[in-house]
């Protein structure tokens, strides 16, 4: 297998089995799937990363993801990884930051190819959850919202 050919990993979590996908750089973030194991050295990284995440050792991840989208869609990933583990925005917060619609966000954090990784799960409607791209919908949102201490904001 030559370098820029994509690979997979996967890891057990309290949200289910999550597939991470990509070769030099993490291009996917999916849930199920059988078990991948591998020995791409970044995979292997976004597994021990992920592993840490949930057993509270880690609160940011330190990998090179390589998500495709326009110009805009990068500058959402952008966004969505400056807020910090435990904190949460609203569509609305993104929105005026980017200069774009709080729906032009909720469309953006759907279309997300990496959860998790880019932290959608921390963006929230102005009057609800909103929803989660990721198995589970919105039930994996609250469980990784609550993971990262956020539940108040729930009640």
């Amino acid at each position: 297998m030559s370098p820029g050919d994509l690979t997979k990993a996967s890891v057990e979590t309290p949200v289910g089995r999550i597939r991470v996908e990509g070769s030099e750089s993490i291009t996917s973030v999916d849930w199920g799937g059988p078990v991948y194991e591998t020995d791409n050295p970044t995979l292997s990284e976004a597994v021990r990363q992920i592993t840490e995440y949930f057993a509270r050792e880690r609160v940011a991840f330190d990998l090179p993801l390589a998500p495709r989208g326009s110009a805009f869609q990068q500058q959402f990933y952008a966004a969505l990884q400056a807020i910090p583990f435990g904190e949460t925005r609203t569509y609305g917060d993104i929105a005026r930051e980017l200069g774009v619609s709080a729906q032009a966000i909720g469309q953006a954090c759907g279309a997300n190819p990496i959860p998790i990784l880019i932290p959608c799960h921390r963006v929230l409607a102005a009057t609800s959850l909103g929803g989660f791209s990721g198995a589970g919908g919105v039930e994996a949102k609250v469980a990784l919202l609550k993971h990262e201490g956020a539940a108040s904001l729930l009640i």
